[in-house]
């Protein structure tokens, strides 16, 4: 990977930031690879993010801290070249065992050109679900002080699964927040929260902007923002709809025939127009 300008990475960085605005929230729509991506920026997306488990679905890998750091941070890097917009990478836990791992994975996020990182806290090996406090705060820490160390203000979004875990409720949320925030992480996201009046006691207690994971069932946007939430994103949501896709039109075809799940594709000379312009 080639180091970009730090004087434009930090621009992006800076721009990617201001976009975290409580009751005004930055929407993202995740991509998985350069495809996706160019069509969400297309789509009027003022950032991409990726979503781990998307990315290492595309690679041939399981989610959940299975796919190696080379192989995730070139497919970010392949993101970052496809669009202009600022990128942020979910980078799992960290793609490495101990905080200084998680500080060379940072330094390759930077390298690769991205802006922002989601860290989270779930554990996927062993009896416990997720790290502890103290364990998590120094994997914080230490992403946040590569990232200082670069000279890149890095978006450090602090991933807390004490709802996607079924591991806590509302107050855990916060005592892990709290201690996170200290160690350095400027967002946090709390995946599985989407009930109002959780969300209002997340955004209430939280001293930092937060991100939700909505999808089918959850509040509209508009709903959202009313709350307080600052950034609102869908995790593998579209890439899954997208594998939907794939396996239905393939048993249509193989099983009766028909093409049906086809019909709505997008229009092949737009597509190829998209991804002729290049970035």
């Amino acid at each position: 990977m080639t180091h970009p300008d730090h004087s434009s990475l930090r621009d992006r960085a800076l721009a990617f930031r201001a976009l975290h605005v409580p009751g005004r929230p930055l929407v993202l729509p995740n991509a998985w690879d350069t495809a996706s991506a160019r069509l969400v920026e297309d789509a009027g997306a003022p950032a991409v993010a990726t979503t781990s488990a998307g990315l290492a679905w595309a690679l041939g890998a399981a989610d959940g801290d299975r796919l190696g750091r080379e192989d995730a941070l070139r497919a970010v890097a392949g993101v970052v070249a496809a669009v202009r917009v600022p990128v942020t990478a979910d980078i799992e836990s960290g793609y490495a065992t101990d905080p200084a791992g998680v500080a060379g994975t940072v330094r390759a996020v930077l390298a690769a050109g991205a802006v922002g990182v989601n860290i989270e806290d779930a554990l996927h090996e062993g009896d416990a679900p997720l790290r502890t406090v103290a364990e998590q705060a120094e994997r914080i820490a230490a992403a946040r002080a590569a990232a200082d160390e670069e000279g890149v203000p890095l978006f450090v979004n602090a991933r807390i699964d004490t709802f996607l875990r079924g591991a806590g409720g509302v107050d855990l949320t916060l005592e892990r927040a709290a201690a996170f925030v200290a160690a350095g992480a400027d967002g946090v996201f709390v995946p599985g929260a989407v009930d109002p009046e959780t969300v209002k006691l997340l955004v209430e207690g939280v001293r930092a902007p937060l991100n939700v994971m909505a999808g089918p069932g959850a509040p509209p946007v508009a709903e959202l923002a009313g709350l307080g939430v600052a950034r609102v994103s869908v995790g593998s949501g579209i890439a899954q709809a997208a594998h939907a896709l794939v396996r239905r039109a393939a048993r249509e075809l193989l099983e009766a025939g028909t093409y049906g799940s086809l019909a709505d594709g997008l229009d092949y000379g737009a597509l190829n127009t998209l991804f002729a312009g290049g970035r």
